[in-house]
């Protein structure tokens, strides 16, 4: 029954499709519009399926390849049916998606119009040739972001948000900077910042997020991630256990087993180190554990900082005391050096980040090992999995508990003041701010977490069924389709087939309806606008076999529908075969 009404409308939209035939005579002012938005129209992979042009002109159906067809509906999505902007408008136009400029996958875009600013005498701008150049290797990530496809789809409310929570948190004026490291106690207490990066590649950054300073135990989950990723599971964890210890996080304390508790205290991390490249050379596996955060970055700026490396070395008294009790005790694997051992997680936790570049790597984690500005694949999900589970039980010193219950997204802080935060299938966050709480914990850090869970529905367990009810940043607010029911209407009422061109592209539902449960389509048809009648509001396989004379599918749909017509009641057979006859 549902192939069979689909086939009366299929030849009602026939029949207006001859009609609209008529009005665009080969010549006329009609003709000639039309032909010109067609140039605008093509059919591919990732067209939205409500939309797709035919010109009827003496049974003939025409259609544009992939490629130049896709790039053109998108520029007129972006410029709003103009023919040209400035080359300043598409990069704000593209920022307000979420994606930076020093993205990777823009390369070549970036550079086309880096190009077009230095050959112009004037205002750069961009047309229809240069946003094809630009747009050639990355149409549909171009696609993506301007259809609002992304995990965060309304991303400048959503940071304006971010921003209201981090001056927030710039007041909160408690807690000391580190001085037991004397590198740590050179920053100013003032320094504050905050960077995120969603699955998407989206990113945002407001305050000081472009000062180096160095991962400390940030670096902890990364190394243990990356052990897990080369050894498995199994191998790890018989050198290391996987529970809260229940002390500070540099005690001399093993459990049960004589094992550390978990890779996230100092003894656990010792341990992690003397398993990650163990047959090679000291500079080798420094070199390998540098390329693995780099990568996990995105290839943004991973530093060491040697005067860090020589304090930890000097001041490392307590860590010292932990290897040896490590080596008495014999966790470490059989055959390592502990000394190599200790000097290699000195240098690890040495290992400078910016905000914005650690919150590429929290991103990665929060893509299951996929680092989103590159699309490539950095850890195992089998690691990142263990990696979340342990940040979210044992990352926060003796305030997990608490931060868990809290805030419930794992995180990992280090006595330099950083906060990496991942909210999973969403975006990884550092947050930075030199003066810490008595368990080692950025003051700013934490306050921001706490105020972020507050205000959005990020705690792993605001969505159990009527509980909370925060901000969704992951919908478009309800006035958003308010607005796009008005917009739709009145380009119906209007007879604007452009603007229908761009809402479809745009992956605005084309069946969206008003107070009166009227569609696009109704306003259309009661304003006479016939031109709107062609357009593709939607269509089976059959209706469009038939548009594009497909004439030997055609045969086997219908066919197929004369097989499974027994399935049907009789009488709607019947008034489907009288109603085809008619037609």
């Amino acid at each position: 029954m549902h192939c069979l009404k689909h086939l009366r409308l299929s030849n009602a939209r026939i029949c207006l499709t001859r009609q609209a035939g008529n009005l665009l005579r080969p010549g006329s002012n009609g003709e000639r519009l039309f032909r010109r938005q067609l140039r605008t129209s093509a059919s591919s992979p990732t067209q939205h399926p409500h939309f797709e042009q035919v010109v009827p002109d003496q049974g003939t159906v025409y259609r544009k390849g992939v490629g130049s067809g896709q790039e053109d509906l998108l520029f007129y999505t972006i410029t709003q049916g103009e023919e040209k902007i400035s080359v300043s408008h598409f990069v704000n136009a593209l920022q307000s998606t979420g994606l930076v400029a020093s993205d990777p996958r823009l390369q070549d875009c970036m550079q086309q119009l880096d190009q077009a600013v230095q050959e112009s005498a004037g205002t750069a701008v961009m047309d229809q040739e240069l946003f094809r150049k630009c747009a050639a290797n990355n149409i549909i990530l171009l696609t993506e972001a301007f259809q609002k496809k992304f995990i965060i789809p309304d991303f400048m409310t959503f940071i304006a948000n971010i921003n209201q929570l981090y001056y927030s948190a710039q007041n909160q004026q408690g807690g000391q900077v580190a001085n037991y490291i004397p590198q740590l106690a050179k920053f100013s207490p003032d320094l504050w910042g905050v960077s995120l990066c969603t699955v998407d590649g989206q990113r945002h950054s407001v305050g000081d997020t472009r000062v180096p300073f160095c991962l400390q135990s940030c670096i902890k989950p990364l190394e243990y991630a990356l052990a897990i990723h080369e050894s498995g599971t199994e191998k790890v964890h018989q050198y290391v256990g996987k529970e809260p210890s229940g002390v500070k996080f540099n005690k001399l304390n093993l459990n049960e087993d004589d094992k550390p508790h978990n890779p996230m205290v100092n003894a656990g991390a010792i341990v992690i180190s003397s398993l990650i490249k163990p047959e090679v050379k000291k500079a080798e596996k420094f070199d390998y554990m540098m390329d693995y955060l780099k990568r996990m970055a995105g290839g943004e700026y991973v530093g060491f900082s040697n005067a860090t490396f020589q304090s930890e070395k000097e001041t490392g008294d307590r860590n010292f005391a932990i290897g040896y009790y490590l080596k008495e005790k014999k966790c470490f694997p059989q055959g390592a050096d502990m000394i190599a051992a200790l000097d290699f997680y000195f240098q690890l936790c040495s290992i400078e980040v910016t905000c914005e570049s650690a919150s590429i790597m929290a991103a990665t984690l929060a893509n299951g090992g996929i680092c989103p500005i590159t699309d490539k694949r950095v850890l195992s999900a089998e690691a990142v999995r263990n990696t979340l589970s342990l940040m979210h039980s044992c990352g926060m010193y003796d305030f997990s508990g608490q931060f868990a219950f809290h805030v419930g997204l794992p995180a990992k802080s280090g006595v330099s003041g950083a906060v990496l935060l991942v909210v999973p299938n969403i975006m990884g966050l550092m947050c930075w701010s030199p003066p810490v709480d008595r368990v080692g914990n950025s003051v700013r850090g934490i306050h921001f977490c706490q105020e972020l869970v507050s205000l959005f529905n990020f705690h792993n367990y605001d969505n159990l069924r009527h509980f909370a009810k925060k901000l969704d940043p992951r919908r478009q607010a309800g006035h958003e389709r308010n607005k796009a029911v008005i917009e739709l209407m009145f380009a119906a009422y209007s007879g604007d087939v452009s603007a229908l061109r761009r809402f479809a592209l745009s992956a605005v539902d084309m069946e969206l309806r008003d107070y009166d449960s009227r569609s696009a389509l109704h306003v259309a048809a009661a304003e006479g606008k016939t031109c709107l009648l062609s357009f593709r509001w939607g269509n089976t396989p059959l209706d469009d076999a038939l548009q594009f004379s497909q004439d030997s599918v055609v045969e086997v749909l219908k066919q197929y529908q004369c097989i499974y017509s027994h399935t049907l009641l009789p009488e709607v057979i019947c008034d489907s075969d009288n109603e085809t006859s008619h037609a």
